[in-house]
């Protein structure tokens, strides 16, 4: 299949590699230009880690050049930057395409979905739990692929399309897929929020100096404490839907190979092993800019909508736009253009099943 991926980061590239390495072809559109410039030049895309090879992604000069040439397309970019390229890419999706959330953030498929409806277009939108790559990026044609994880949950909008998502995403990314069958079950199994503001409230002081320290290490029983604790919220809220979602054990297990124990000592094993993965060395990291408005923001106002309010996200919100000097919540502009706060839970639970209804 072609494949569009929509971004140029870490992710983007270490995505790339591994469509690439299944046999399908990528075309790499960064809204900016400037993370591609090398590739642009016929440069090679070198992997390394879990992923080791040259490749070589086409890159697109525009929007409507990465959408006109795709089968499938790939948002792969923080989710901050979401909702701008979901505007561009909009008016150029065709009825035959399918897009792929890498990962899921804040009912980014919602909001393309009312997009499309408003031209009378609705198309297979899958949003995955979390990315199927975690790495870092080392140079513009260059990318260390820390893990491919062993299991991705994803759910497809609108429902009906279920088994055309799952199977497009197999193809692509290889059989590691599990169907989770409710969006809102995917916007309950990311992670990464949680887990982040664990880890960035234990280690602020080294992210605002700069400094070089393992994050596996640095999840110390009481940072590993306050994650479990954080999941537990997480999980309440789920089961108050009666929706099934896997916790913080079962993601550290199958994303970093490590067995079941504390997730203190789970991210010492992955430390120990080599797998640990770096911190943020600058406090303005997506652990906070990204995580927090887009992740605790969002599922504090499930659990609102819920009748379970999730205390410890709530407070994370607040100690972090104080400590940033702005408010978080604000900053959410996928949820602000949707108006969560106005829908009824019914409302919305009909929305990830069904989509927005075609004009």
């Amino acid at each position: 299949m072609k494949v569009g991926i929509v971004g140029a980061g870490s992710i983007a590239f270490g995505t790339a590699a591994l469509v690439e390495q299944q046999g399908h072809k990528v075309t790499l559109w960064s809204p900016s230009g400037e993370r591609t410039r090398a590739l642009a030049r016929g440069e090679a895309l070198v992997a390394q880690g879990a992923i080791q090879g040259t490749f070589h992604p086409a890159v697109a000069t525009s929007a409507a050049d990465l959408v006109a040439g795709a089968e499938a397309l790939v948002i792969a970019l923080p989710a901050y930057g979401h909702k701008t390229v979901l505007d561009a890419v909009a008016p150029h999706i065709a009825p035959s395409q399918i897009v792929i959330f890498s990962s899921h953030a804040s009912f980014g498929a919602l909001y393309l979905s009312r997009l499309l409806a408003a031209r009378g277009i609705s198309i297979p939108i899958v949003a995955w739990g979390t990315t199927a790559v975690t790495g870092r990026q080392s140079s513009q044609t260059s990318v260390n692929v820390n893990t491919v994880r062993k299991q991705v949950d994803l759910a497809t909008v609108p429902a009906p399309s279920s088994d055309l998502g799952l199977s497009v995403c197999q193809s692509l990314f290889g059989d590691r897929f599990r169907d989770r069958g409710s969006l809102l079950a995917i916007a309950l199994s990311n992670l990464n929020p949680q887990n982040h503001m664990g880890i960035a409230l234990g280690n602020m002081t080294r992210m605002e100096r700069g400094e070089s320290w393992s994050q596996g290490q640095n999840v110390t029983p009481n940072v590993g404490r306050l994650l479990e604790d954080l999941d537990k919220e997480r999980i309440a809220i789920a089961t108050k839907l009666g929706l099934e979602v896997r916790d913080i054990f079962q993601h550290f297990h199958l994303s970093f190979h490590v067995p079941i124990s504390s997730i203190s000592q789970m991210n010492q094993e992955m430390h120990d092993a080599g797998n640990g993965g770096s911190g943020p060395t600058t406090a303005d990291s997506r652990y906070v800019t990204e995580d927090v408005p887009f992740g605790l923001v969002m599922t504090a106002k499930i659990g609102r909508l819920a009748g379970h309010p999730a205390e410890l996200h709530e407070a994370g919100v607040r100690l972090f736009s104080a400590m940033y000097g702005r408010d978080f919540t604000e900053e959410n502009d996928l949820l602000n253009a949707l108006d969560l706060d106005a829908m009824s839970l019914d409302e919305l639970k009909g929305l990830c099943r069904d989509g927005f209804a075609t004009a």
